[in-house]
Order: structure tokens, then C-alpha cells, then sequence
């Protein structure tokens, strides 16, 4: 029996796919699938495939051709697939051609011809462009924009911010820079939110009233009742409305909770989150100019604890010290809880700096993420007996901004919010936030 082996990312399936796999599949008798996955296309730079892994391999399942599916992980698989599998014709498209010439060593490569004008990357540009507005004065709108550019079915359409001149200076040739909110919905089927976050439920208001999707830094708002007010006005009117924190898609921070939960250190009992930084702090500055500690970090320091241990947490405290110059401006705040069988605390601060570590302790292990955890493409799981730590390593590009932004097309295109960040987790970091401004449990230092 002749085996055959082929590989590919295979999203949005389409007749060019089907053409390859038919061909593929004459070459011998028996046709094995190579499915890419999620990750290992992260590793590639393919930021814009539109369908998770289950729905890319049921998609080939369901064309018949496919004697057996396996799926692609890690680079240099496919030598040892050719290996385990005892393969005899690799095959792949054209436009491949001359790459994979050193598996000619183990077995025989077949560069086939690729049906010619349609192509995946063709179909996401032509159904799923999505013309994105940046609204806001941060420089992190600067960052998010070249991110941007390398997730397929997303187009700038301008930004909206009140300080034009700077904005301008660091983004030559850009779609378009206005002061004006209004003149950016016309140009706009969607909107990223980076201003402050006093300014969020005003500006989501105006957009979902719009009927453009809304892409916002977290928090959302800084009242439940607020946030109640924004998730049924998007579900009125059809929109998406996502909290933006990039960490949680980072490929690193995904496979350390599914670890977790997967009991890899048992029972979890205690979290603990430190981000800080002293980069943005300015004593003369007000919360009207800046971000504080807990609007700033308190967000991503939340997202470990809330998605391990839940919402539901018994008690909490809150201690929080306040700059000299305005009585409203947190510069250091530490927040712990307690739930029926763990403890959780994060520490944030902006006028104070500290070691930006996540520790996940467990009953039978711990994992430590080193500094800064929010943006790690490593972590370590350690026990008792050092010989059975474990160290694991992901890349991560763009710091999760590009999976961010593609999750955030996905939905607006599947009408679908996406489920990193739930909207009971979103919520519970808002009424974080409305306890800590109405001083609700809080203790001044």
C-alpha cells in the first residue's frame, strides 16, 4: 500500500482545497491529513485564519478524501510523521516549491500545481474586511495599528483623538486623523476604544448606538449598571462588544490555565498577581490625564484569579495609597479575596515598582511565571522533587494584540462575542472597579 501525506492550514475550505486533496489522494492508496494547528500557525505569522482547529478538521473530514487526520504542532513534525506513519509520497502545492526538497531523504516530494484565482487569504479579504476606527490619545494606539496590519480581514479606517499633531507625527500615510467622533463612524464598521476609562461608557453608548461593533480596553465601564446598560444595548442592536486585554491571548497565559485546570498542580489554593510599572506615572499629572493603578492594571491582574477561581469569592479587602496632588489617583492598590477554599490577592501600581510575577500554588505543585507575566512566552511548573519541574516556552507576537484583534473580527463576522474573556469575568471587574471608587471595602494608606 502506497501512503501519501499532505499538509495545511485548510481555512475556509474551498474548491482549490478540495482540488489539492482529490489530487493528493491519486497519488497513492492511502491519504493521510496534516491539519495545522491554532499555535503552530500563530508560530508562522498566519494571524488571520478565521476557524478554529475542530471546524478546519471536521471540514476536511466531511469532504470524504482523508483516510486518516492528524494534526500539525511543532516544526520538524513532519519528518517524523514521514517516519512514524512509514510515508512514500509527500505532497504539497507549488507555491511551495523547492521548500520541503530535504524530505526527498526520506521519502518522494510531489510539488502539485494549485487551482488557479482562489485562495483562502482572497475569500477572508473579500467576505471579512472589516473597516476598524481607533479612538483615543494613547500611544498604545500607535501599537495597536502596526499590529494590526498583520491580521488579514482588518482595515484602518482613522483615529479619532484630540491630540491630532502627535498622532499624526508617529503614524505617516494613515487613512485619516480627525478630532471628530462622528466624521470616524462614517468611515467605520467597528471601533477600538483606548481612551480613559471615565470616557468608556459615553463613547460605547455612541457607538453601539451607531451600530458599530465595540473593541474596548478593559474596564468597560466603572459601574455594574453601567455595563448592564451597554451588553443589552449591543444585543438590541446586533453589535459586539468585547473587553480588550491582550493577555489573555497570548498562546503562553492559554496553555498555562488549561493546565491548571486540567489539575496539572491539583486544587489550586492560592493566586497571586503583581503588575506594576512606573513608566506612565506622573505625579503631576490627574486621573483626567492618566491611568491609574487599578483602571491600568487591576484588569489583567484579575483575569488569572477570576478565570481559576471564579467570581464567586466570599470576602474581599482593598487597600489602595492616593497621589498627594488628587485624592482620586491610585498609584499603588492590593486587592485580596477569599473564596470557600482559596485565597487570591494582586498588587498594581503605578507610582510603585515591584516584581511583575504570577504564582499559581496548587496541592500538589506550583506554576511561576516570571516578569512581566502579562506578556511571557514562558512559564515553569514546579514540585516537590525539582527532577519532575517542567519549563514551557511559546512564542508570542504581538504581545496577544493580534489574536485579540483577530478573535474581535471572528465575532463581529460570526455575530458570536468570543469567550476568552466572559461576560460574567468582564462584569466582575467592573464592580471591582465601582467598590474601589465609592471607597466600598477600601482602607487608605
Amino acid at each position: 500500500m502506497k501512503k501519501v501525506i499532505t499538509y495545511g492550514t485548510y481555512d475556509l475550505l474551498h474548491y482549490g482545497h478540495i482540488r489539492l486533496l482529490e489530487r493528493a489522494k491519486a497519488l497513492g492508496d492511502y491519504l493521510i491529513v496534516g491539519v495545522t494547528s491554532d499555535d503552530f500557525d500563530k508560530s508562522r505569522g498566519k494571524i488571520n485564519v478565521q476557524q478554529p482547529l475542530m471546524e478546519r478538521i471536521e471540514a476536511v473530514r466531511a469532504t470524504g478524501l482523508a483516510d486518516e487526520i492528524i494534526v500539525e504542532e511543532y516544526e520538524g513534525q513532519k519528518i517524523d510523521d514521514i517516519k512514524r506513519y512509514d510515508v512514500d509520497i509527500f505532497t504539497v502545492g507549488s507555491d511551495w516549491r523547492g521548500v520541503f526538497d530535504y524530505l526527498n531523504e526520506y521519502c518522494e516530494v510531489v510539488y502539485l500545481d494549485r487551482t488557479k484565482g482562489i485562495s483562502s487569504t482572497e475569500l477572508r479579504d473579500k467576505e471579512c474586511k472589516l473597516r476598524l476606527g481607533m479612538v483615543g490619545n494613547s500611544p498604545y494606539l500607535i501599537k495597536m495599528a502596526s499590529e494590526a496590519s498583520y491580521v488579514n480581514g482588518i482595515e484602518l479606517s482613522g483615529i479619532s483623538t484630540s491630540c491630532p499633531d502627535a498622532i499624526t507625527k508617529e503614524l505617516k500615510d494613515f487613512p485619516m486623523v480627525t478630532e471628530d467622533y462622528d466624521v470616524l463612524f462614517e468611515h467605520s464598521d467597528a471601533v477600538y476604544i483606548h481612551s480613559l476609562p471615565q470616557e468608556h461608557y459615553e463613547q460605547i453608548k455612541k457607538a453601539l448606538e451607531c451600530g458599530k461593533h465595540v473593541l474596548c480596553e478593559s474596564p468597560i465601564a466603572l459601574s455594574s449598571e453601567q455595563w448592564d446598560e451597554l451588553h443589552e444595548l449591543a444585543q438590541k442592536n446586533g453589535c459586539i462588544l468585547m473587553d480588550a486585554l491582550r493577555t489573555a491571548y497570548a498562546t503562553a497565559f492559554q496553555r498555562l490555565m488549561l493546565l491548571v485546570k486540567g489539575g496539572k498542580i491539583g486544587t489550586v489554593v492560592s493566586v497571586d498577581a503583581t503588575c506594576t510599572s512606573l513608566s506612565h506615572y506622573n505625579p503631576e499629572q490627574s486621573i483626567n490625564t492618566s491611568w491609574s493603578s487599578i483602571t491600568g492594571w487591576a484588569p489583567t491582574a484579575m483575569l488569572p484569579i477570576f478565570q481559576l477561581l471564579g467570581i464567586d469569592y466570599k470576602q474581599k479587602q482593598m487597600v489602595a495609597r492616593f497621589s498627594e496632588t488628587d485624592s482620586c489617583f491610585d498609584t499603588f492598590a492590593k486587592v485580596a479575596f477569599v473564596y470557600p477554599d482559596a485565597v487570591a490577592s494582586f498588587k498594581v501600581g503605578t507610582g510603585v515598582k515591584s516584581e511583575g510575577e504570577l504564582i499559581i500554588s496548587g496541592t500538589k505543585g506550583y506554576i511561576y511565571v516570571p516578569a512581566p507575566w502579562w506578556k511571557t512566552d514562558y512559564f515553569e511548573v514546579r514540585f516537590e522533587n525539582p527532577s519532575d519541574n517542567k519549563r514551557y516556552f511559546y512564542q508570542l507576537d504581538g504581545e496577544g494584540i493580534r489574536g485579540e484583534l483577530a478573535a474581535f473580527a471572528r465575532a463581529v463576522q460570526t455575530g458570536k462575542a468570543d469567550t476568552q474573556i466572559a461576560p460574567n469575568i468582564s462584569k466582575a471587574i467592573v464592580k471591582i472597579m465601582q467598590d474601589f471608587y465609592d471607597r466600598n471595602e477600601l482602607i487608605v494608606i
